[in-house]
């Protein structure tokens, strides 16, 4: 499963990404906010510094203006990935810039149906939300393995992109499943290595070493 960090952070990017540990970049409106840059500037130095997809979302709300951003967007770097709603508008965008060679990724999707229109308009990847459908007491789980299904069973190729991962649960339940990627913040990634019987392993470790009174530097 492929790994993608959900922030506009350059500094957190860089941090994984040295570890290898960055197969892409996913951004939204409310990330760029929080980075407090240029979505142009912050886009581009993203794209230089990683070699994956980079997301990079439009705000328009037509199809022809959603176009016309995409293609602005992925003008920036040969790496972006345009973002676009799952709507019937989103969904007509999708086709044009998938049809012109760009990368799509289609976000906000909520149920398998939706992740059905947007293979067929072409879309590189579609985005189903697992943590909002978890805050509506709906299992975000059951739409990665509907779409997952269904995708096999039709030979799409559009790509599986778990969103809204916020636990890592979530990380582990999307790989057994077979998302082919999963997209998270920098500090749902970095708690994959934490587990307490390891933290308790070394601390015994450590204690015993104390006692041999030894040093290896």
């Amino acid at each position: 499963m492929k790994f993608f960090v959900d922030t506009a952070d350059i500094a957190a990017i860089a941090e994984l990404n040295d570890l290898g540990m960055v197969d892409g970049v996913t951004t939204n409106p409310s990330l760029i906010l929080k980075s407090g840059r240029d979505i142009i500037e912050v886009t581009r130095e993203i794209a230089e510094l990683v070699d994956g997809p980079v997301s990079a979302e439009v705000v328009a709300l037509d199809a022809p203006a959603m176009i016309a951003e995409g293609r602005k967007l992925a003008a920036i770097a040969p790496n972006i990935a345009v973002k676009l709603p799952l709507t019937w508008d989103g969904l007509k965008a999708c086709k044009v810039l998938s049809g012109e060679g760009f990368m799509v990724n289609v976000t906000l999707c909520f149920s398998a149906n939706q992740a059905l229109l947007a293979a067929k308009a072409g879309a590189s990847f579609i985005s189903p939300f697992i943590g909002r459908l978890d805050d509506i007491n709906l299992d975000g789980m059951e739409l990665i393995e509907d779409i997952r299904i269904i995708y096999d069973n039709y030979g799409f190729e559009t790509e599986i992109l778990a969103a809204s991962i916020r636990t890592v649960n979530h990380v582990l339940e999307c790989a057994r499943i077979g998302a082919d990627v999963m997209t998270a913040p920098p500090e749902v990634i970095k708690k994959l290595a934490s587990h307490p019987l390891t933290d308790a392993g070394l601390a015994t470790f450590l204690k015993d070493w104390e006692k041999t009174g030894q040093k290896i530097l």
